[in-house]
């Protein structure tokens, strides 16, 4: 991998210098949506694992881990907003990297429009419990606050932190008296026992191991907006990748820690019960009401913080692949004032707009964003284990070949991504028609803008 040539002054460039390492990190675990994913997704989990839930949440870990690696080695060499799209396209060549970039597009753009009504329905919960099953009432309140959030991004990417260390800072902070409570209540009698054992390897199946990595994959899928931020992070192409492995270290242990407080306190019948409310039906054996809605709470601002950092990450690629020429260069101007990709940020919210107020109208478009979903798994995979074989790729032909830098960036992502890719084709077999169409057809489908913007760049030299 060729370290990328230093972008012309007449490049446009991104507002240097805005986020540190505090920022970078709280970006990161934003960005996987803790609490979001921990009520909307453990039912999921514990369904298909049962007592052996942690155990796929660490070991999923460890193999994001080897990604998170991959990725903080990759920016020090190359600190490009890009990220996985720059660094596949240095190592693989323009087809592989463009992909790279495009499944980080059709993941983030899938996820941000998923994650509105959530975001609406715990707005509704909290100030109008009448009005959460009128879909006309949730379209228009996630609408608002699709419009609010990206108001918030146009404005400055300094804005958008404050915003976002707020939002993360309350949701930890109730995370972490929900699980003090659970441990202080539940630990001497908990509805499950969990021991030592169960965190045993030799536990798993290959069946049951895949299936729940599977389901841990979406947990962990959403760290990596803090390297998609490093050209606006001080020293970014050391702090973003320092910010993405604190992150990660953060929300495994917050994922972990949850399951088990999960198990200690609900019962088997109780877990499938709560479905996607999984946090609420804990705060409700903990805290009486009122307090117990302050996991309502969390759920929402844990939703609105992924919502912010899905349109990071999607604009934040979109720019950088426009940057060189690979899309059309409209995507990457920026406000002349706060220096943020407008453009790309108008294209996606409008997108999401579009498919909210479809979805208000006709049925079977609530469907195909649910199962769009399932989806982001395999392009999550598709693009991360690319990224893994790129840093493979880069300390075997360059090195030096010390045997930390082979174990750590070499060996480890190189099985991450093997991993990876394994668990993206092992899952589509179980996928319905529609998540097919996401998972592969999303991916494909950016071979026609490839194909045509390669066209005009050649008519235009």
């Amino acid at each position: 991998m060729n370290t990328a040539p230093a972008l012309p002054e007449s490049a446009p460039h991104l507002a240097s210098n805005s986020l540190g390492l505090a920022e970078s990190t709280i970006m990161g675990v934003a960005g996987t949506a803790p609490v979001f994913s921990i009520s909307a997704t453990s039912a999921t989990l514990f369904a298909a694992t049962g007592a052996l839930a942690p155990a796929s949440l660490l070991y999923c870990g460890l193999i994001i881990l080897g990604v998170t690696l991959a990725y903080a080695h990759l920016n020090r060499i190359d600190t490009n907003a890009g990220a996985s799209y720059a660094w596949v396209r240095a190592s693989f060549g323009q087809t592989l990297g463009f992909l790279a970039g495009w499944a980080v597009l059709v993941a983030s753009a899938v996820f941000m429009v998923s994650g509105t009504i959530p975001a609406a329905t715990a707005t509704l919960a909290l100030i109008a419990p009448d009005q959460i099953n009128h879909t006309n009432t949730v379209t228009l309140v996630a609408a608002g606050w699709l419009i609010l959030v990206t108001m918030v991004i146009i404005k400055g990417v300094k804005l958008t932190s404050y915003v976002q260390v707020a939002l993360t800072v309350i949701e930890f902070f109730i995370m972490l008296a929900i699980l003090i409570g659970a441990f202080v209540q539940f630990a001497a009698h908990p509805a499950h026992a969990l021991h030592w054992h169960d965190f045993a390897l030799t536990n798993f199946s290959p069946h049951l191991f895949a299936t729940g990595a599977l389901t841990a994959l979406f947990f962990y899928w959403g760290w990596d907006v803090t390297v998609n931020l490093n050209e606006e992070t001080r020293d970014g192409g050391w702090v973003a990748g320092v910010g993405s492995l604190l992150a990660m270290f953060i929300i495994m242990a917050l994922f972990i820690l949850f399951s088990i407080a999960t198990m200690m306190v609900l019962t088997d019948p109780e877990i499938q019960a709560a479905n996607t409310n999984v946090v609420l039906a804990v705060a409700e054996k903990i805290f009486p009401a009122p307090w117990s809605y302050l996991a309502i709470l969390a759920v929402m601002f844990s939703t609105l913080g992924t919502l912010e950092t899905s349109i990071l990450q999607f604009t934040r690629t979109l720019f950088a692949q426009a940057r060189d020429g690979m899309l059309h260069p409209r995507y990457a101007h920026l406000h002349a004032r706060w220096k943020t990709p407008w453009v790309a940020t108008l294209v996606i919210s409008g997108f999401g707009l579009l498919l909210l107020f479809a979805a208000s109208g006709l049925p079977s478009v609530n469907e195909i964003l649910q199962d769009s979903i399932d989806a982001i798994g395999f392009q999550a995979s598709f693009y991360y284990g690319l990224a893994c074989f790129a840093s493979a790729w880069v300390v075997w032909k360059h090195g030096p070949h010390t045997p930390l830098r082979v174990v750590f960036l070499l060996i480890w992502p190189l099985a991450s991504g093997i991993f990876l890719w394994g668990i993206g084709l092992y899952s589509l077999p179980t996928f319905n028609l529609t998540s097919n169409l996401f998972a592969i057809g999303g991916i494909l489908i950016g071979l026609l803008p490839f194909w045509l913007n390669r066209h005009r760049r050649s008519m235009i030299s």
